[in-house]
């Protein structure tokens, strides 16, 4: 019987926000994350006489595992194996969250595929397995801090690993504000994003953002780090903003949400933002002013969920 594999998601603090091919998943710009503690996916494949696919306990035939079953074909054929298989996950993100439940979900994926058929991969072909299910889930292969470096093949384009072991005192809060699908999907999104007057500013930007980052990180400054993630985030939804039609993913309570952290800091409960395509913010801070800043959240909204996550490990095959 294969082993479970477990993965985490991540978010991003310099932002994957376009592809250059839609069919490898190749990206048009380096993003580098944080894997997180809170979310993760665990995902077993055996052989069956029919391809099934079951998540949390329940038969699944949908969109989503049409997606599942055309990535298994995908990596059949290209390391030559075959056979039905039963793939059975469990995905431990809440959908509300704002957080993207497919980089775990399609990390784990890959690994147990991988365990499953015996392959002899190391992390970077792992990577490159899990990208193309999901751009974001080349970086949940490796814990802590990740880059996933564009490159301009399918050969080129994995992820790496900053530092699993990160010793920075950094907190991740997920403000789940609105529980409503979003009206338009990232790769729409993405799409309509590459018609702003400003997308080739945000391209020319990424380089030094990923160096200025990975130098926050080696430096344990925390003040940089929040600054530039709050910065990148905010690139990238200017770009929503004013693309060609504009649209946004921001609610009402998205607004309010960033006000409230610009008010918490400036009143020295320092806290930055960082918003994915939909309207919920994540929030990072250090150990010290997690509680308060939970509290004033709590007291800002009415049923507010928020979760806690520190740094996740990269993908793991359980006993």
């Amino acid at each position: 019987m294969s082993k479970t594999s477990r993965a985490h998601t991540n978010i991003a603090l310099i932002k994957y926000w376009g592809k250059k091919d839609a069919k490898l998943r190749l990206p048009l710009m380096s993003s580098l994350s944080m894997t997180l503690d809170a979310f993760y996916s665990d995902t077993q494949i055996e052989d069956s006489d029919q391809m099934s696919f079951s998540l949390n306990g329940k038969q699944i035939a949908d969109k989503s595992a049409d997606r599942v079953f055309y990535y298994i074909k995908l990596m059949q054929d290209r390391y030559g194996v075959s056979g039905n298989l039963a793939i059975k996950s469990d995905n431990h993100v809440p959908t509300a969250a704002g957080l993207a439940s497919s980089s775990s979900a399609f990390a784990a994926l890959a690994a147990a595929f991988a365990d499953h058929y015996h392959l002899d991969v190391d992390k970077r072909e792992l990577s490159r397995m899990a990208r193309m299910g999901s751009g974001s889930a080349s970086r949940s292969i490796f814990g802590g801090f990740a880059v996933w470096q564009k490159g301009d093949s399918d050969e080129s384009s994995y992820a790496y690993a900053l530092d699993e072991h990160p010793q920075m005192d950094l907190k991740l809060l997920a403000v789940e504000l609105n529980d409503q699908p979003k009206k338009v999907s990232s790769t729409k999104g993405m799409e309509l994003s590459k018609t702003s007057p400003f997308y080739q500013l945000w391209l020319d930007r990424n380089d030094q953002e990923i160096a200025d980052m990975e130098a926050a990180i080696k430096a344990q400054d925390f003040t940089k780090l929040g600054s530039l993630a709050e910065l990148n985030a905010s690139e990238m939804h200017s770009l929503t903003f004013t693309a060609q039609p504009g649209f946004t993913y921001f609610e009402p309570k998205t607004i309010e949400a960033i006000k409230l952290v610009q008010e918490l800091r400036e009143k020295g409960l320092e806290c930055y933002y960082t918003i994915d395509a939909g309207p919920n913010i994540k929030i990072l801070c250090q150990e010290k002013n997690s509680k308060d800043i939970v509290n004033n959240f709590a007291l800002a909204f009415d049923s507010v969920k928020i979760i806690e996550a520190g740094f996740g490990p990269g993908v793991t095959l359980l006993d």
